[in-house]
């Protein structure tokens, strides 16, 4: 056989070439016959208009699928993470007003777009109540598929069974009646229901599977239900209480107070709360040689319902007392301020809280005095609970017990815009208008007083007397409506997610045939989703059978 020139290898491949090229000109002709362009291009489908409703339907479908469930609950898990990186109006009011300060300008386009305001912003609310709708047009219809399920018998016996899991085939003497009669009982001793097609049985158990699925989703509505509605009965507000005083729990006595949407003046309950005393504890750092607290206790007198008890608060161990719990915030000093006239008779006496600015409890407070005196006095106070001198002049405060307190007051005089009618902040003086008569830049020097001692104010104006000292605590009264609910929620979750991660939901096959012998009995089983140990199942409902089988033929 003469062997292939080079030119041979062309021409077989110019001949393919050739070929295929015929085939491509045969479709295109009859792409032509039926409508399509000379270059063999199919007519476009014509798709059927939608129409409104179609596209409703469409939007609905897609909105209550469990996939766009899923997305939604990332998204709301996304959303929720502006509201833990920036103090919110809700929880921190003042740490919103100190942001502002500290970053104008960031401050007015993260207002604009309602980050300090997340839980209840446009946005936040929008993901959460598509999440709602979307896990109920989920849940709703799976319910319903659900209970048909409960009630309908387990599918008819497949014709092979050789082509299933585990399938496994013995011969056994006996007839087919007495086989299925004892793999009937074995079956419904493992909890399978069972139906008899035949020659055959049918079983199926793992129900509890699908239940604890929408037992899951129904909690997970459960716990966004109760944060959206019985959120809206909950509040919180905070309070300066000063040793001694009493705070009773009706809204004017209230500092600040954040009332959720269903708010209403009668759900505040009826209680009271006296600061008797309040213990620090504090230790030196020996690396920094730094103060640092260990521990704070405020004894405090609760009176409710006509009674009165002895009860602690401290950090990380709130108050519960009324349906609110009380947290502890903060601890200062309220020096006991007494303020007269030229004459001597007083005009002001008060335990004035200040606020503490580091670590050692250095404080300042402000002390306004609209009447009795030629003209309204506000002063601006530093307080020093453990004061020395330093080189430059200037106090500071090396210990924040009161080891040697000493106050030092700017004092103006002027307006002071009370009578107004305008709201003005206790622990702030606008300056603005007023006439400064003590300080560093008046004529007369800033006052200095130390525990029991008095100054003069310039002019005869009067006198001020550092008459005590008390201690204050600041808390936060939060009430939460939504805490039994959302628990009850949470439990609920736990154990439909576990019920469907570890039930399987599974199918069971049992086939008798009569032989010249005895009876062949045939064995199978088919998971819905994924069953390791289905082959095992099988074999063990197998070995049982034949074990159930062995004294009932004996008989």
């Amino acid at each position: 056989m003469e062997p292939l020139r080079p030119s041979d290898h062309i021409d077989a491949d110019a001949l393919a070439a050739e070929q295929r090229e015929a085939a491509i000109d045969a479709r295109a002709a009859a792409d032509g016959a039926d409508g399509g362009d000379a270059r063999g291009a199919s007519a476009p489908i014509a798709q059927p208009s939608l129409g409104p409703v179609g596209w409703l339907r469409f939007a609905w479908r897609q909105l209550t699928s469990m996939r766009t469930a899923l997305v939604l609950l990332l998204l709301l898990a996304v959303a929720a993470i502006p509201g833990s990186l920036v103090p919110q109006r809700s929880a921190d009011p003042n740490g919103v007003s100190q942001y502002r300060v500290d970053n104008p300008e960031l401050f007015d386009v993260l207002d604009a777009l309602q980050v300090f305001d997340t839980y209840t912003s446009v946005w936040f609310s929008a993901i959460y109540l598509l999440l709602f709708v979307s896990l109920i047009g989920c849940i709703i219809p799976r319910t319903l598929h659900h209970a048909r399920a409960l009630r309908s018998a387990p599918p008819k016996t497949p014709a092979r069974l050789n082509r299933l899991v585990g399938y496994r085939a013995t011969d056994a003497p006996g007839d087919v009646e007495t086989a299925l009669e004892a793999a009937r009982a074995e079956l419904r001793r493992r909890r399978y229901r069972v139906e008899r097609y035949g020659d055959s049985l049918s079983a199926e158990r793992g129900y509890l599977r699908e239940t604890g699925n929408l037992i899951f989703h129904m909690a997970l509505v459960g716990v966004l239900a109760t944060i959206g509605f019985a959120g809206g009965f909950g509040y919180n507000g905070q309070k300066v209480i000063v040793q001694g005083e009493t705070f009773v729990n009706q809204l004017g006595s209230y500092d600040s107070f954040n009332p959720g949407r269903f708010f209403d003046d009668a759900l505040l309950d009826p209680y009271g709360v006296r600061l008797d005393d309040f213990e620090a504890e504090y230790g030196l750092d020996t690396t920094t040689g730094q103060v640092q607290p260990l521990d704070f206790t405020a004894s405090m007198t609760v009176v409710e319902n006509g009674r009165e008890a002895q009860r602690t608060l401290k950090v990380n161990d709130p108050l519960t007392v009324g349906g609110t719990n009380l947290y502890l915030l903060g601890n200062g000093f309220a020096p006991e301020i007494t303020v007269r006239d030229g004459d001597g008779d007083i005009v002001f006496s008060e335990a004035v809280p200040f606020l503490p600015q580091d670590a050692n409890l250095t404080s300042i407070g402000v002390i306004k005095v609209p009447d009795g005196l030629e003209e309204q006095l506000g002063m601006i106070g530093f307080f020093y609970p453990s004061a020395i001198q330093l080189e430059s002049r200037a106090l500071s405060s090396v210990y924040p017990e009161p080891d040697q307190p000493v106050l030092t007051f700017n004092a103006f005089t002027g307006d002071l815009g009370l009578n107004d009618g305008v709201p003005r902040n206790a622990y702030a003086l606008d300056t603005d208008g007023l006439t400064q008569i003590a300080g560093r830049e008046a004529p007369a020097d800033p006052l200095v007083i130390g525990l029991g001692q008095t100054a003069e104010l310039p002019d005869g104006l009067g006198s001020v007397e550092f008459s005590g000292l008390q201690r204050f605590v600041s808390v936060d009264v939060h009430h939460d409506p939504t805490q039994t609910g959302v628990l009850i929620s949470a439990l609920l979750v736990l154990g439909g997610l576990v019920v469907s991660l570890f039930v399987p939901r599974r199918r069971l096959w049992v086939v008798a045939t009569a032989t010249d012998d005895g009876v062949r009995l045939e064995y199978a089983g088919l998971a819905r989703g994924d069953d390791p140990g289905l082959e095992a199942a099988v074999a063990d409902l197998a070995d049982a059978h034949s074990q159930r089988l062995a004294p009932t033929l004996e008989t």
